[in-house]
């Protein structure tokens, strides 16, 4: 998964870069430093493995090094719904090791984990029972002592959305929290709902709360908070929202900036990663993106891009050698002994149930199915375009009426499309809200087929064939609304890619997927 200018090595450095730095499914941003390196991780939600982590060396060019949860028994997201998991991460660097804080939502609560090289295996959770709320972030004073600060939700507030951010000291050697737990703020106004997202710096002495406010739709904003002290009193700064896109009203193309996380570069300068969600004709098809935004701090107070005060899609880059990153292949030829990072499944997987040889991936049937909230023989990789299309070869003979293998678009359980080969026939299947329906079904008899789909915006076309060359469209031009931010499909993203099934019963049939590709 690489992400940039798409320069080749050896070209010249352009002077500018192009948001988002992290296009498609990259809700929830958080990013540390690490000498000349930078790491970046993003909300997964329930897909596995969980907590994506990415390396860069000029914070525009990002590749995909790992992941923070890869074993089954770190944690079991089976039973969870599709907008739950793993919310929010914090990663930081501390005296030679990584710490990844985050909340397991509706799985275990908050939790850390650690790693002396990110791109390795990391500890199992470190459960934390006493902290109540979510979207944990670690800070270390000068002393060494380190404090962890959340969002507490589950008290009678005294407005709508009432929240408060807290902070209490860590004791990492007993992995507990000790000490007296401090409220530092409710947010900049009593008003404030939702704050949320809670991450303390030190800057010239004085330390700086940000926070995110206003909920994850069009109100979303970063406000700041001062303290000469660790544990408060904190200060609202007038300024307050520092960073907001909510007062240029609901057609503005870039939505929901907010959750901000701040960064300091080898020549001091400061940058950050927020979110926010591009939207065509009012829909949100891609969700929540990663997007970088130049600060200048301003006797204590974070300016984000000075003279403009909002996300820009075009700005200049920071200041550090230029580090490009070759173009990763748009087709899988399944050549290797595991599968490329892109590849997640959804819920925890108690066993492998695919495997890769001779060029080939081989998927066993199960009785488990996407509508569920278990682990399916489903293998996806986030949609990060607007336009593209997803095309693979599939060699499969089902015996029976209920085994099927082809091509999927997931959004949750309750809101996907497949593009299926069962006995006798192709079908096209559309799931939203929990209403289930066959599209369009064609006969077909042969035992291999090519699947192809096609995104133009807000458009799907459906197709199948004996070869790329020889495709016919099923089914009418279907609606990426079906998939996009609404009521149904919230905080996650769209993923792209295979799935088998024997539906309920048990099945000893395979499927052979001979390439996947993506392209854009």
């Amino acid at each position: 998964m690489l992400f940039g200018s798409g320069l080749a090595n050896g070209q010249d450095a352009p002077s500018a870069f192009q948001n988002p730095i992290m296009p498609g499914f990259g809700p929830d941003p958080s990013i540390c430093r690490a000498g000349d390196d930078y790491y970046l991780v993003n909300s997964s939600f329930a897909w596995f493995p969980g907590i994506p982590i990415y390396h860069s060396k000029d914070l525009v060019n990002w590749k995909l090094i790992g992941y923070g949860i890869t074993r089954p028994e770190q944690l079991n997201f089976d039973g969870i719904k599709d907008k739950n998991g793993i919310w929010a991460p914090t990663i930081r660097y501390h005296k030679g090791l990584f710490y990844i804080s985050t909340t397991c939502n509706n799985c275990g609560g908050n939790f850390y984990i650690t790693a002396d090289d990110p791109t390795g295996e990391w500890s199992d959770p470190v459960w934390l029972p006493e902290a109540p709320g979510i979207d944990p972030s670690l800070f270390w004073d000068d002393d060494g002592r380190c404090y962890y600060t959340g969002n507490y939700w589950n008290f009678k507030g005294s407005w709508p959305g009432h929240c408060a951010i807290w902070a209490q000291e860590l004791d990492l050697e007993k992995q507990k929290l000790v000490g007296e737990m401090k409220v530092l703020t409710s947010g900049h106004a009593n008003n404030a709902s939702h704050t949320e997202a809670p991450h303390i710096y030190k800057i010239d002495g004085r330390y700086l709360l940000g926070t995110a406010e206003g909920g994850t739709n069009g109100y979303h904003a970063v406000t700041v908070h001062h303290s000469d002290a660790v544990l408060g009193p904190y200060t609202a700064d007038k300024i307050n929202p520092v960073l907001t896109h909510r007062h240029f009203g609901e057609d503005y193309p870039v939505q929901a900036v907010g959750h901000a996380d701040l960064v300091q570069i080898q020549n001091g300068t400061w940058w950050a990663v927020v979110l926010g969600k591009r939207q065509i004709e009012g829909h949100v098809p891609l969700p929540r993106e990663t997007f970088l935004c130049k600060v200048t701090m301003e006797n204590g107070t974070p300016i984000f891009n000075p003279g403009q005060g909002k996300v820009l899609m075009e700005q200049e880059r920071p200041d550090l050698p230029w580090t490009p990153i070759p173009t990763e292949p748009h087709r899988d030829e399944f050549d290797s002994d595991s599968l490329a990072l892109k590849w997640y499944t959804v819920r925890t997987p108690t066993r492998k149930f695919h495997t890769l040889e001779k060029g080939k991936l081989t998927m066993e049937l199960r009785p488990q199915v996407v509508d569920s909230l278990e682990n399916a023989s489903l293998l996806i990789q986030p949609t990060r375009h607007f336009k593209f299309s997803a095309t693979t070869k599939l060699t499969f003979k089902p015996t029976k009426e209920n085994e099927q293998a082809g091509l999927i678009i997931y959004r949750t359980n309750e809101s996907y499309y497949t593009l299926m080969k069962e006995k006798g026939r192709v079908v096209l299947v559309k799931k939203f809200d929990g209403q289930k329906k066959i599209v369009l079904s064609d006969p077909y008899n042969k035992t291999e087929v090519f699947f192809n789909l096609e995104v133009d915006s807000l458009a799907m076309q459906f197709q199948f064939g004996e070869s790329p060359d020889n495709m016919v469209n099923i089914g009418e031009v279907q609606s990426l609304v079906t998939l996009s931010e609404n009521e149904i499909n919230k905080f996650n993203g769209t993923g792209i890619g295979l799935y088998a099934t024997s539906k309920g019963q048990k099945s000893n049939n395979k499927a052979i997927f001979d390439w996947f590709e993506y392209k854009y």
